[in-house]
This record gives C-alpha cells, sequence and structure tokens, in this order.
C-alpha cells in the first residue's frame, strides 16, 4: 500500500481523509437520527437545538486551540499561515470542549437534566470511521505511532515500520461503542452513557500517546494533559458510571 491512499471514482481522483470524514460526520448524524427516535429525548426540540449548537461552536473552538497548543512555539511561528491555522484539529480538544459549552449554556438556560447519551454511540462510530481516513493518509496527518519491531508494524513511506494508532483507535472506539450499547440496557445508566464514553476515550487516550510522537511538557503532551485534567475533574463521577450493575 502506497501512502497517502487516494480514492478514485471516475475520472476524479480524492484523497482518502476528506471521504472519510464526510463519511464518520454523515453515519454520525444518522445513528443519532435512530437513537432519537426509537428512544426519544429528554429535552425538546429548540433545547436540542441550542445543545447541539452549542456542542459544535465549542468543538470547533476547542478543536483548534488544543492543536495549536501542541506546539505552541511552531504555532506561533505559522500564526499568518491560514493552512496551518485552520488545517489542524484534534478529537479530544473538540469532546473536551464540546462538553465544556453545551455546560456553560445549559446552566445559562436553566437545563438540569443530562443531554449527551444519545451521542456515545453515534461518536464511537463516528470516531471509527473517521481515523480511517486518518491511517490512509498516512504521514500527513501526523497521528501515527513511533516505530516499532512488532509484526503488524506499518510503514507509511519513510522506510521506518510504526506502531499504526489509528487502527488501534478504531479497536478502541468499537470497544467503547460496545460497552455504550450493553450499559445502554441498564435502567440506571441513563445520563451515564456519554460520560462513561467521554471517560473511557480520554483514559485510551492518554495511554496510547505515549506511543506516538510528541512534544511534551513535564512528561506528558498537551493533549495528555487536558485527557488527564479531565480525567480528575470527573473523578468523583467514575463510581456512578462504572460500578453500577450493567445488567438489563
Amino acid at each position: 500500500m502506497t501512502f497517502p491512499v487516494y480514492i478514485t471514482i471516475g475520472e476524479w481522483r480524492v484523497h482518502s481523509h476528506p471521504v472519510f470524514e464526510t463519511l464518520a460526520y454523515l453515519i454520525g448524524f444518522q445513528v443519532y437520527l435512530l437513537l432519537r427516535r426509537r428512544g426519544g429525548d429528554p429535552i425538546d426540540r429548540r433545547t436540542r437545538r441550542f445543545v447541539i449548537l452549542a456542542a459544535i461552536c465549542g468543538a470547533a473552538l476547542g478543536s483548534k486551540i488544543l492543536f495549536w497548543l501542541i506546539d505552541p512555539a511552531l504555532s506561533i511561528e505559522q500564526w499568518r499561515n491560514p493552512g496551518y491555522v485552520m488545517g489542524g484539529k484534534t478529537i479530544v480538544g473538540a469532546l473536551v470542549g464540546g462538553v465544556m459549552t453545551v455546560e456553560i449554556v445549559k446552566r445559562m438556560m436553566g437545563v438540569r437534566v443530562r443531554t449527551g447519551d444519545l451521542f456515545a454511540l453515534p461518536l464511537c462510530l463516528g470516531i471509527a470511521v473517521g481515523r480511517i481516513g486518518c491511517f490512509l493518509a498516512g504521514l500527513e496527518d501526523h497521528t501515527h505511532g513511533v516505530a516499532t519491531g512488532l509484526p503488524w508494524a506499518v510503514d507509511f513511506g519513510d522506510g521506518i515500520p510504526r506502531h499504526p494508532t489509528q487502527l488501534y483507535e478504531i479497536a478502541a472506539a468499537l470497544l467503547i461503542g460496545l460497552w455504550v450499547i450493553r450499559r445502554g440496557r441498564s435502567p440506571h445508566a441513563r445520563g451515564d452513557l456519554f460520560l462513561g464514553f467521554l471517560l473511557l476515550y480520554l483514559f485510551w487516550r492518554l495511554l496510547v500517546e505515549f506511543i506516538k510522537p510528541g512534544l511534551a511538557f513535564a512528561g506528558l503532551t498537551s493533549i495528555q494533559w487536558v485527557c488527564l485534567l479531565t480525567l480528575l475533574a470527573y473523578a468523583r463521577r467514575i463510581p456512578g458510571v462504572f460500578g453500577r450493575s450493567q445488567g438489563a
């Protein structure tokens, strides 16, 4: 396989990354609509629209800010380069930024019910599909792992066998999705599914970043610091999310 991978559609030759990124959004949204039709929504349509808008805005901003903080010196150097400033993004930043913005908007609107459960499974599937595009993009996506001698290492084109961390994340996202499905069968799980997804995903990213190249600050990358601080912020909720019976 030669990286990056392009998809040929008739006379068109399209980079695989935007194709799978678009598919990730479409599949995630369709699954969200399906779950909402089947299980209902704890909030009315008007409130849901505000929550979704807040999530989109917060995710976009958080994704960019954390990307810029991955290498602050490079971000300052490239600040006048629109391709750099607008091109990069991070899933961790999007999730944390979206959650923070939604919580602020809900407090302003007086909404006290938990509203994220409908997004847990769609996000798992969206991440899994999106990471296919990241894998096919190769080195230019900067989501690959460090060099390794393991038999499943992948040469992305520079002659160095590396951890295919994008594939690891696809597996992790699907496993978290299975947890969400199983947990969702419990009558005690309402309100916990999204938080459970968030905590599991951030814990996964905290670990996997150790085998990805990156600039460390006090032993951890910017992404790891955000994961760790968010996990600590929700530490008191962990027993309630994962400690109850998961039976039907």
